[in-house]
């Protein structure tokens, strides 16, 4: 039996492409992490956080962690969202829950202490910033700089080390001369955003 020359060259084609599709298909694998439960609504809800689109994060996260009761980055997305949704009581209670399990996580002390401002609680949200920052100093950097262009202006915010900052000087002033509250820069004023793994 003779094979043209067009059917020779098609069957060495397809042979290679047997050959090399379970190649490129085990170094993609390698690539990409395994997914384990509750990863995959975490995910969602971290986009939808990052979307601004809370009622949907919310959701997510509650999923995730349906399935992974301690899921670490639901926790902490489900707390920030409560946040976010000015839900503070509901955001201190999920921060108290993260803290709880992971104690060393300095994101967590930086997000309840942004509740704890917002709610007018400013030393205690001073005392979990000083905390954020000796468990980790590189929260004083605030967020990197894809989030600072993607969701904030030229300015950026305030980092939890500026807030800091400026808490300990206000309350360091007489009681009738602090200005610890502006709601608008207050309210543009993000959690601080760090995977847990």
């Amino acid at each position: 039996m003779i094979i043209s020359e067009r059917t020779y060259k098609f069957l060495k084609g397809l042979a290679i492409a047997v050959v090399l599709a379970p190649v490129f298909w085990l170094a993609y694998e390698g690539f990409v992490p395994d997914r384990q439960p509750g990863d995959m609504a975490t995910i969602a809800g971290d986009r939808a956080f990052a979307d601004g689109e809370y009622e949907r994060a919310l959701r997510e996260y509650r999923e995730a962690l349906r399935q992974v009761p301690d899921n670490r980055q639901a926790l902490l997305g489900k707390a920030g969202t409560h946040v976010q949704m000015e839900r503070y009581d509901e955001a201190l209670a999920a921060y108290e829950r993260f803290i709880e399990r992971y104690p060393d996580f300095a994101g967590a002390y930086a997000n309840r202490g942004i509740a704890l401002d917002r709610m007018g609680r400013y030393e205690d949200a001073l005392l979990d910033y000083d905390r954020a920052l000796t468990l980790d100093p590189s929260v004083a950097d605030g967020p990197g700089w894809l989030t600072r262009f993607l969701h904030m202006g030229p300015e950026g915010q305030p980092t939890v080390a500026d807030r800091a900052d400026y808490i300990r000087q206000q309350l360091a002033l007489p009681e009738d001369e602090r200005q610890l509250y502006d709601p608008e820069q207050d309210r543009a004023q993000r959690v601080y955003t760090q995977r847990t793994d």
